[in-house]
């Protein structure tokens, strides 16, 4: 199979392969004007300048100029257009069937009911001006002899960044950056942190310490480099707490958890063509499982879902939830005028020469991540919900940034699709890499962990890739390692979303 209709309705086909000028197009009597690269768009009907066009059965865009068939539909003759979404809150709000047996993992128990798939030691800092400090306990932490009577423990993870000062003290910025830090102090692959600040800073230790209850107070510690007496005295002090917490955090093992414990972030990264066609359908084949097993998963990117929100909002459990994600779509049309940018400022460069033109095009093929499970709750970025199922976390499009969001409300494994190809990890949680076509797979299999181009190789289904993604979720989960992780990824992938101005 060279070429693919994916909707009777659709009035473009995909190249699965390369196609020539002159060859006909699979299944019509359409010949092609031009060569058609893979992964990209071919007209089967004319297309009038003005006329919508199709491609999953749903709208990805207006015709810029007359299409006749056969020709390569593209940037050239696609753009957004006008259009408006029928939202129909919770109209197709259908349960996923129960499952017949209950699958398991071997997961670290915590206090406070969640479950880590990884047993890190974290070193968590309120301001940039901390992270060359943090960094230098951890290499220190990580040199010593004493740590190697600690076997249980994973490894130690600064948690660095860019920001905490030289922003207001209150309101929407400092709230984000507030969640984020807070909710990866708490995330359930951290046994134990240690708290580190400058002193003066805007985001104030006291402030993170003072958010987490009395039975968390054993597995936190912390200081300021100001109050410490400088660098070397902090770095002393530092690893002399990290002796004190680590042997609590040794006393982590292993036992046999549900599948229910599990809290996936999906996100897609350098998209193509074939991630709507493969890689992103079997993660959603995956997540539905893992619904079905009571797990969670996290679909977010709300600039990727901008046009597809409709799919939705249709699935929401009630009226207030699909509201709920229309209010963030709101919030981002307000977001990009006042800062001068588009929704439509995706594709990038890359998800372009893969073959996606609109970010219609593209959002409709991000969405498939989240298969077809009732969506149970929207929440802000780093946001923690007590919500089961699938669940919208606003975030950015940025990778890095949607991630840190994801970990930050709770997930214990990242699943990252790319058709492009994409290299990153986000410690403390392990990342499983999806390719979305077999040539990028084989090109880029030292980082990708899953090659779902056999798919659109034809030589599985999205089931059943769904399904072997789910055991090998497990199998990561029960501690095998990915690929990222076997390459060192997670010191560099931690980047809080920063809303506000930087003053």
């Amino acid at each position: 199979m060279k070429s693919l209709q994916l909707n009777q309705n659709d009035n473009v086909a995909i190249a699965i392969l390369a196609l020539e000028q002159g060859e006909t197009v699979e299944n019509t009597d359409v010949s092609t004007t031009t060569a058609i690269p893979p992964g990209h768009k071919v007209a089967i009907n004319a297309i009038k300048q003005g006329e919508a066009v199709y491609k999953y059965g749903q709208i990805i865009g207006s015709a810029s100029a007359d299409i006749q068939p056969g020709d390569h539909v593209h940037s050239h003759n696609l753009g957004m257009g006008e259009f408006k979404q029928d939202y129909a809150y919770a109209s197709a709000s259908t349960p996923l069937p129960p499952i017949d047996s209950s699958a398991t993992f071997m997961g670290f128990k915590r206090s406070d009911g969640q479950v880590g798939t990884r047993n890190y030691v974290g070193i968590l800092t309120s301001v940039n001006c901390a992270g060359t400090v943090a960094r230098i306990i951890a290499d220190a932490a990580t040199d010593s002899e004493w740590l190697k009577a600690f076997p249980n423990i994973d490894g130690i993870v600064p948690i660095v960044h860019g920001t905490g000062c030289g922003m207001s003290s209150s309101g929407e910025s400092y709230d984000t950056l507030f969640r984020t830090l807070s909710g990866y102090a708490q995330n359930p692959n951290f046994s134990a942190i240690l708290m580190v600040g400058l002193g003066c800073e805007i985001m104030q230790i006291s402030a993170l310490v003072g958010s987490y209850s009395k039975e968390d107070s054993e597995r936190f510690r912390y200081m300021t480099i100001q109050e410490s007496g400088g660098t070397r005295l902090t770095v002393e002090r530092g690893l002399e707490l990290l002796q004190e917490i680590a042997p609590l955090a040794n006393q982590a093992t292993r036992t046999e958890c549900p599948a229910s414990s599990l809290v996936i972030g999906m996100q897609c990264g350098g998209s193509d063509g074939y991630s709507g066609l493969g890689a992103n359908p079997a993660l959603g084949a995956a997540s539905d499982l893992l619904i079905r097993h009571g797990g969670t998963t996290f679909l977010s990117e709300t600039p990727e879902i901008y046009g597809a929100e409709h799919l939705l909002t249709r699935r929401a459990i009630n009226a207030e939830v699909g509201e709920k994600l229309c209010d963030r779509i709101s919030w981002w049309e307000d977001y990009c005028e006042r800062n001068r940018g588009e929704m439509d400022n995706n594709p990038s460069p890359g998800n372009k020469r893969g073959g996606l033109t609109t970010i219609l095009e593209k959002s409709l093929g991000a969405v498939a991540k989240g298969g077809t499970a009732p969506l149970s709750d929207v929440i802000l970025y780093a946001e923690r919900t007590k919500s089961r199922g699938l669940v919208f976390m606003d975030s950015p499009g940025y990778d890095p940034a949607s991630c840190t969001g994801q970990i930050a409300s709770g997930a214990n494994i990242i699943i990252f699709t790319t058709g492009r190809g994409s290299v990153s990890g986000y410690k403390p949680t392990p990342c499983i890499k999806l390719s979305s076509n077999t040539a990028m797979y084989e090109r880029l299999s030292e980082d990708m962990d899953l090659n779902c181009g056999d798919i659109i190789d034809g030589d599985c289904t999205i089931e059943e890739k769904g399904e072997e993604l789910f055991n090998m979720i497990l199998a990561i989960a029960s501690g095998e390692e990915t690929k990222s992780e076997a390459l060192g990824f997670g010191g560099a992938e931690f980047v809080p979303w920063q809303i506000g101005a930087v003053m």
